[in-house]
């Protein structure tokens, strides 16, 4: 718990710099880093996908949460 911020918090940081430097990758190189690590497991991909931006939308709504320090 870095900063002050819970543990979902910290998560969604993490895999929004993941999402980020992965659509990076896309578009600079076309070479998807999820599906190459992840291919083997396309439900696996999928996941890491959806979480990906269920934690953009956690960051973006920017509430507090109960857990988290002021």
């Amino acid at each position: 718990m870095k900063d002050g911020k819970c543990g979902v918090h910290c998560l969604a940081f993490w895999l929004l710099w993941i999402g980020g430097l992965n659509w990076g990758l896309v578009g600079l190189f076309d070479w998807n880093l999820v599906e190459t690590v992840f291919g083997g497991w396309p439900w696996l991909v999928k996941l890491v996908y959806i979480l990906v931006g269920l934690s953009a939308l956690l960051m973006l709504a920017d509430k507090k949460c109960v857990k988290c320090k002021n």
